[in-house]
C-alpha cells in the first residue's frame, strides 16, 4: 500500500492538468504555428508560467487498489501483483491465470 499522502498528491495533479488542459494546449499550438520568434518566446514564457504539475507528465500510473506506482499494468489498471492475486480469485472479467 502506497502512502496515502503521495496518491493524494497524484490525484491533485491530476485535476491541475485537467483544469490548465486547454490553455496549455493552445500555448503549445502558439508555440509551434508562431509566425515571429518574438510571439514564439512570449508563448513560451507564458507556458513556463503554467504551474509544473499542470504538465501531464508529472501524472503517475497508480494501482488503482492499493496506489502502489510501480509494476503497473495499464490494460487493467492494476500492478502487477494485484493483477495477479486478482486473476487467481477470478475477479476479473476475461482475464485468466494459465498455469500447465
Amino acid at each position: 500500500m502506497a502512502k496515502t499522502s503521495k496518491i493524494a498528491a497524484n490525484e491533485r495533479r491530476k485535476r491541475t492538468v485537467a483544469r490548465y488542459a486547454e490553455r496549455r494546449a493552445a500555448l503549445k499550438e502558439a508555440v509551434r504555428t508562431a509566425s515571429t520568434a518574438e510571439a514564439r518566446e512570449a508563448a513560451v514564457r507564458a507556458l513556463s508560467r503554467l504551474p509544473r504539475d499542470a504538465s501531464p507528465v508529472r501524472v503517475r500510473n497508480r494501482d488503482q487498489v492499493d496506489g502502489r506506482p510501480r509494476g503497473y499494468v495499464g490494460k487493467v489498471g492494476l500492478s502487477r501483483l494485484n493483477l495477479r492475486s486478482m486473476a487467481h480469485r477470478g475477479e476479473l472479467p476475461g482475464i485468466t491465470k494459465s498455469s500447465w
